[in-house]
């Protein structure tokens, strides 16, 4: 939690200053308000006394209490304004610091935490430790100071009465020490259990067609009660034993109360409290008055106990994001200048997942030109997106290495990889905004005459032509308000607004119907011809045009070649041929 405060800003600093100068001044006022109180006490049993009017000294008294408590209030909220200022500035600079931490992630550490957790930790454990920040600034700066001043005050007015105060401090600290050795593990398990109910809440709302479409319904419901059940079990333990502190509160406070009533009368009736009944009195009621503010400082670190624990457990949840460092990183990179040609090639490439035992992908030799097309084709699960993936860096090999014109990707800098890369998913991703918004993603300087051209490439620029509003035409998250061919063809569009020398298509045309495929294909190969065009199909005739095709299966080539040359050496590739085109279709392809 304390690792928190390097996140501040140097004018924070003056902020958490100026709540401990307020505080301070706060404190100083309150402490001044039982003197005042017993002076009214003492005037009134002098009027009793001397049978004279003292209603003007009794005036004068009751406006500087009222002065007092006004310097308070103001006081109060100076710092408060202070306090949630650095706390929520404090919990902005947390959530920019996960959100970019994030982004640098790969494949592996986003895996690792997993989606919904990743979401919690960056809005759940974020507002815990700001709420925390905030109530920790006012409440543990005043709390030490209202006790050490009070706890001074009773210690000078009387010995007896003090122990008193002792004895209910103790009772406090004993009562939350027992809550919170039973409490404290379970905050930890809170946060866990959240992550549960996002997970599992994510996962209905991304496949609710498909939960509709089975009728699982039923399913879902209870899976998801098991997680919420959880969740409130949990809660309803925690609320409980914190549920005891307010009744515990009370009895300590009455019980204090009533103890200094019986020492202060016994000490009052021995002359052993003032000089006489009236001062006893008078000091009685400031002692009881010192009490009341040395256990409202102990209610305040209670209330801190309470908040504490959790915005611990967030604030580790949270670093730990961020303290997670990326495997892949820009770490001792070359200085490099952005090629004229491209030339890719992998180099006994292995790949294991992490965690995993066996390699998915294992021996994997290939080289493609500038000017090319190269493919990959086999079935599901065969490892072609894995090999797009680490093409892509997403992951970096196991064994062997990833060449781009004879230099191994992990020395060129990811920004610079990225610029040599133009990506098309398996499937299409659209963000909130405009259609004029989603291109500019890949290259911020498009003209709206590229953008145009590349919609064309992409056989979309009809339909963008029909909408009213053109390229300002909004898009859902998501593209929720397009449908799937459309999304993808917009998605290959913006790719091609990026005008990369390498584009990777990861069965990016499986969406189209086998016209819209052809066409695309066809005015690619016319339109890009000067790029590499790297194409993971489950198609042939997706493919079967590729100057070099790679036939994976089981993780390892046992193919590669020509169209042509692949139905005569490989039976993996005839396989998936025969059993999609004829035999004329495919000689003559």
């Amino acid at each position: 939690m304390l690792k928190v405060f390097k996140y501040l800003k140097w004018y924070h600093w003056i902020f958490v200053l100026l709540i401990i100068l307020f505080v301070y001044i706060q404190v100083r006022f309150d402490l001044m308000l039982p003197e005042y109180m017993g002076n009214i006490i003492k005037i009134i049993g002098n009027a009793y006394h001397t049978g004279e009017s003292q209603t003007a000294s009794i005036v004068s008294e009751g406006l500087m209490m009222l002065l007092v408590t006004l310097g308070s209030i103001v006081s109060t909220v100076v710092a408060s304004y202070f306090a949630a200022t650095v706390g929520t500035r404090v919990a902005n600079i947390l959530r920019n610091k996960l959100f970019a931490q994030v982004q640098g992630f790969s494949l592996e550490e986003v895996n690792k935490f997993s989606t919904p957790s990743l979401i919690t930790r960056t809005t759940n454990d974020v507002q815990q430790v700001q709420n925390a920040l905030i109530i920790m600034l006012r409440m543990l700066v005043r709390a030490p100071i209202m006790a050490v001043a009070a706890i001074l005050k009773v210690t000078n007015l009387n010995t007896s009465m003090s122990m008193v105060v002792v004895g209910g401090v103790l009772a406090i600290i004993l009562m939350v020490t027992v809550i919170f050795i039973i409490v404290g593990p379970k905050f930890n398990l809170l946060q866990k259990r959240t992550d549960d109910l996002n997970e599992v809440t994510r996962e209905t709302l991304t496949g609710i067609r498909v939960i509709r479409s089975h009728n699982a319904q039923d399913v879902q419901d209870e899976k998801f009660e098991g997680v919420n059940e959880r969740l409130t079990k949990t809660h309803i333990f925690v609320n409980t034993a914190m549920s005891f502190l307010n009744p515990g509160m009370t009895l300590v406070f009455g019980s204090l109360n009533l103890g200094l009533i019986l020492v202060g009368a016994i000490l009052i009736s021995q002359n052993a409290l003032g000089s006489t009944p009236v001062e006893g009195l008078a000091i009685q009621v400031e002692f009881i008055s010192y009490a009341m503010m040395i256990m409202m400082s102990f209610m305040m670190l209670i209330m801190m106990f309470i908040f504490l624990p959790r915005a611990w457990v967030s604030a580790n949840r949270i670093l730990e994001v961020v303290d997670t460092s990326s495997k892949i990183n820009d770490q001792n990179q070359e200085n490099f200048v952005m090629p004229d040609g491209i030339e890719i090639e992998f180099k006994n490439v292995c790949f294991k997942y992490p965690n995993a035992e066996a390699c998915v992908i294992k021996n994997i030799n290939f080289k493609a030109h500038q000017g090319q097309t190269l493919a990959f084709i086999g079935a599901t699960g065969s490892g072609k997106s894995t090999i797009i993936q680490l093409l892509l860096r997403f992951y970096d090999v196991t064994e062997g290495e990833i060449l781009i014109n004879g230099k191994n990707i992990k020395s060129y800098p990811l920004k610079t990889l990225y610029q040599l890369m133009g990506y098309v998913p398996q499937k299409g991703v659209l963000f909130s905004g405009t259609i004029k918004d989603n291109m500019k993603i890949a290259n911020p300087n498009a003209t709206d005459e590229e953008i145009y051209q590349a919609l064309k490439i992409a056989q979309i620029k009809d339909f963008v032509d029909s909408l009213e509003d053109g390229l300002e035409h909004n898009i859902d998250q998501g593209g929720k308000n397009v449908s799937g061919g459309q999304k993808q063809r917009l998605s290959i569009a913006r790719a091609l607004v990026k005008n990369p020398p390498i584009y990777i298509f990861d069965d990016s045309f499986s969406a189209l119907d086998y016209k819209t495929d052809k066409l695309l294909r066809k005015t690619l190969n016319l339109e890009v011809k000067d790029a590499l065009n790297v194409i993971v199909g489950q198609r042939i005739g997706t493919i079967m045009d590729a100057h070099q095709i790679v036939v994976i299966d089981q993780g390892e080539i046992v193919g590669q070649g020509t169209h042509h040359e692949l139905l005569k050496t490989c039976q993996a590739y005839k396989d998936i041929a025969y059993a999609q085109l004829s035999k004329e279709e495919l000689a003559n392809g």
